[in-house]
């Protein structure tokens, strides 16, 4: 007898910096996300398909849930829940070790509290489980598990690896027994031009201070693949606009005599060229757009709509 196969999608939810990208990438098994210690990393939804011979999971990363003041934050909060409303399933995902009464676990508590009005099955993913001694790790299962509906709980690193297999195997049991949505070979839904721009930012999240990242996008203006398919050329020439809110900022982004706009270049055009497996000649430039991320209007823009 067959056994069954299911299909649907799942979104990986929780706040900012609780790992969803790094898990979505070790799902995956390529880099589809960037990753960043800094908040608002991720400002997109973006897809990548798990097939198993269980079924096939089409996971969606969206931002990071958190509470929404400024053009900026509303968008992506908004996004975040649009994408839960849409799946068939939600992973939430908290951090191992964190108190009762700590601020992360209040506000962890407060998103569960409002995913669970939604009706959908929550697979609870408590991450960076390398990270804390073993012990300290029931209570706060215990927590869980006492005060919500929850269809499964999985303990995982997901820098390391540690029982993503198993929250894999959860997910699928969740979902409805369907065809694949996706063709197998559907990785994401990121093209290359918009993962390059994605590769320049995570390098200006990497590189430039606190408040520059936060008040910052990329736009790529062209990319010119004329000369990839040439023998012994291989070229792609891409061009990418680095935005800034004033002044100040694009002088921390340029750099003393260009070095920091240098090294951004340099490492996110390293990136570029694994992901491409061509040569990469890469343009940046840097352009203030005063208040952008507190106007609606200016979202758009620069990609934000």
């Amino acid at each position: 007898m067959a056994s069954v196969r299911r299909s649907g999608t799942a979104a990986l939810v929780g706040r900012p910096n609780v790992g969803k990208s790094t898990l979505l990438n070790r799902l995956i098994g390529i880099k589809v996300a960037i990753v960043s210690a800094k908040p608002q990393t991720t400002r997109s939804r973006i897809l990548g398909v798990l097939n198993a011979p269980e079924g096939q999971i089409a996971f969606f990363d969206a931002p990071g849930i958190h509470r929404a003041s400024g053009a900026l934050n509303k968008y992506l909060a908004e996004l975040a829940w649009q994408t839960i409303r849409e799946v068939d399933a939600a992973v939430m995902m908290v951090e191992a070790g964190t108190g009762s009464a700590s601020k992360a676990e209040v506000e962890d508590r407060r998103i569960l509290e409002k995913l669970t009005r939604l009706r959908k099955p929550i697979v609870l993913a408590i991450n960076k489980v390398d990270r804390i001694a073993k012990p300290l790790l029931l209570p706060q299962i215990d927590r869980y598990r006492g005060s919500f509906e929850l269809a499964e709980i999985v303990p995982i690193s997901a820098r390391m690896g540690d029982g993503v297999t198993a929250l894999q195997s959860a997910v699928i049991q969740v979902l409805p027994e369907a065809e694949p949505l996706f063709d197998d070979n559907l990785l994401t839904d990121q093209t290359e031009r918009i993962l390059a721009g994605e590769y320049i930012r995570e390098q200006l999240l990497r590189h430039c201070r606190e408040e520059v990242p936060h008040r910052s996008a990329v736009v790529v203006d062209y990319f010119d693949e004329s000369e990839r398919g040439k023998e012994g050329v291989a070229l792609v020439r891409i061009g990418a606009t680095i935005y800034v809110e004033r002044q100040n900022q694009r002088a921390i982004v340029i750099g003393k005599r260009g070095q920091m706009l240098k090294s951004i270049g340099s490492d996110a055009r390293r990136q570029i060229e694994e992901l491409l497996g061509a040569r990469v000649y890469l343009e940046l430039r840097v352009a203030v757009e005063p208040g952008w991320s507190d106007r609606a209007g200016a979202l758009g823009k620069l990609g934000y709509e």
